[in-house]
């Protein structure tokens, strides 16, 4: 796992931390650190002898700041250092709690985009009462647009099949109501393009849901919202269970999300990330490689292609 030592609000320590917890918790798991020699050291000095030759490094120095323009993943960062590391067969896949857009634009350039996926979504697994939810997108496309609304409840289909083994899993359309016509126009517009759609996984359309359809979890297995709405919300049930002093028992709050629509396995942990949320962001990468997820869903896609992108085409006018 290629782990980005520069990424977040408390970088390098937390992630130093966070890396650390994670090799201890799998013993098989192995690491490349990208970013400073000295941070990459801390880490080094923690673990035991015997342990640090599951430990590589790639030294990089500069680091996308959270306000930095998107296109400052292209330059000499550790982001893209990291990309070009899982491209070239050093990792297998990356994790960084840096910059969002920074991260997506450059896994995006670096390893290019599933055919036809305009915008890549930022899938994450919420606990419900019911089961999990899979929801995305929680902010790899910020503008709203039926369009990418439709294509993304493919994504979710298709991801929740794979990564979680749901068989015809329900897919649901977050809006302010449940009844058809609810809901802004890019809703209103893919509600009936869905209703219509088959998609992967045979998964079912189930309509619109309701903010609390998603901690339930009875309607609906995945639910679709745009990446602007979705990050918000996520952000809001992560509180709410702080609140009520965690989530529901035997079940974990969400700690990062992994990214659809590129050519490689791509995980993003909040900026705030915190030892476990980079701990648990490492082992979400690991076990989406070893369930060879990204290219399970991918050929899931290509096996519906023509059902899946060909039919859902959103007509604005």
């Amino acid at each position: 796992m290629a782990v980005d030592l520069l990424g977040g609000d408390e970088a390098p320590a937390v992630v130093v931390d966070g890396a650390l917890r994670a090799m201890r918790t799998d013993p098989d798991l192995q690491l490349l650190l990208v970013g400073p020699m000295e941070a990459a050291g801390a880490l080094l000095d923690a673990l035991d002898p015997a342990d640090r030759g599951r430990v590589t490094v790639r030294p990089a120095d500069a680091a996308v700041d959270m306000a930095d323009d998107l296109t400052a993943a292209r330059a000499d960062t550790t982001i893209r250092a990291a990309v070009a590391a899982v491209r070239s067969g050093q990792a297998d896949a990356l994790v960084s709690a840096g910059s969002t857009g920074a991260t997506v634009t450059a896994a995006a350039l670096g390893f290019g985009r599933w055919p036809e996926v305009r915008r890549p979504a930022l899938v994450a697994a919420l606990p419900a009462v019911a089961g999990t939810v899979v929801l995305l997108d929680v902010g790899g496309s910020l503008e709203p647009s039926a369009a990418t609304l439709a294509q993304h409840a493919v994504l979710g289909a298709a991801y929740a099949a794979v990564a979680h083994g749901l068989a015809a899993p329900r897919v649901g359309l977050l809006s302010v109501g449940t009844e058809p016509g609810k809901g802004d126009r890019a809703r209103r517009l893919t509600d009936p393009v869905l209703s219509a759609a088959e998609l992967p996984g045979d998964a079912r359309y189930v309509g619109l849901v309701e903010g609390y359809d998603i901690c339930l979890g009875a309607r609906a297995d995945v639910v679709v919202t745009d990446g602007f709405t979705g990050n918000v919300l996520l952000k809001a049930v992560e509180g709410a269970y702080a609140m009520a002093g965690g989530a529901p028992p035997g079940k974990a709050a969400p700690r990062a999300a992994a990214l659809l629509g590129v050519a490689g396995t791509v995980v993003v942990c909040h900026g705030a990330a915190r030892t476990d949320d980079i701990a648990s962001g490492i082992a979400l990468a690991a076990q989406l490689w070893r369930q060879d997820a990204v290219e399970r869903v991918a050929a899931l896609l290509a096996e519906n292609r023509n059902l899946c992108m060909t039919d859902i085409e959103v007509r604005t006018s």
